[in-house]
């Protein structure tokens, strides 16, 4: 998925790059960057603030996530019932293309 227009990507993008600047062992697991960036932390915690993050577009985030884990794991895994759940989910999708982009395009120099 390479979309910069999908919903919320520069805030996505904005927080891969403020994870980014403090970290000094991005050259030694250059690989495991999205890991590192979207898998080991929440990107939101709360039902509330989920909610209320995925506004109206919520039905089109869970087709996103249907779409990504069939195409990518041949199943659905993701409890959709869990707004946090869903939220966390999709950044990690997004994150993803973020961090493809980042490595290809705008990558600074890493030390």
């Amino acid at each position: 998925m390479t979309n910069s227009n999908a919903y919320k990507y520069e805030e996505i993008k904005e927080h891969f790059e403020d994870f980014i600047k403090d970290q000094d062992w991005i050259k030694e697991n250059f690989d495991d960057l999205h890991h590192h960036a979207f898998n080991n932390d929440y990107y939101i915690i709360g039902t509330y603030q989920a909610k209320k993050w995925l506004g109206d577009e919520v039905f089109e985030i869970i087709n996103i996530i249907k779409e990504y884990e069939n195409d990518n794991f041949g199943e659905v895994n993701t409890d959709f019932s869990d707004p946090e759940k869903v939220v966390n989910m999709y950044t990690y999708i997004i994150g993803e293309d973020v961090v493809n982009n980042w490595k290809t395009f705008d990558k600074k120099e890493v030390a």
